[in-house]
């Protein structure tokens, strides 16, 4: 399981529009800043978050750069989360095809 927040899933970012995802970058960020001054000012309880959001920020930013690039688009997102056909009932559409012909 990667790290990072449980809330920003590759999944769940794949399915959200530019303008959230940016939303979304600027929220961690943020978060990112504040864990920043609260260990330069010795009140950080996790050290672990820090490194959480940054892989966050940097999902982020792959998954908006895989959409300039025309590999990732928000189309293929919602095809892939539709369910896909299993082998074995591939497997019996392919016979009842060839018995047909």
């Amino acid at each position: 399981m990667p790290i990072g927040s449980k809330d920003l899933a590759i999944e769940k970012l794949e399915k959200l529009e530019d303008s959230a995802l940016t939303a979304e970058l600027k929220k961690a960020k943020e978060e990112l800043f504040n864990l920043r001054f609260q260990s330069a000012t010795g009140q950080l309880a996790s050290n672990a978050r820090v490194r959480a959001v940054k892989r966050d920020i940097a999902r982020i930013y792959t998954i908006i750069r895989e959409r300039e690039l025309g590999i990732r688009t928000q189309h293929d997102a919602e095809e892939s989360a539709a369910p896909k056909a299993s082998k074995s009932k591939k497997k019996a559409v392919k016979a009842d095809e060839e018995a047909q012909a």
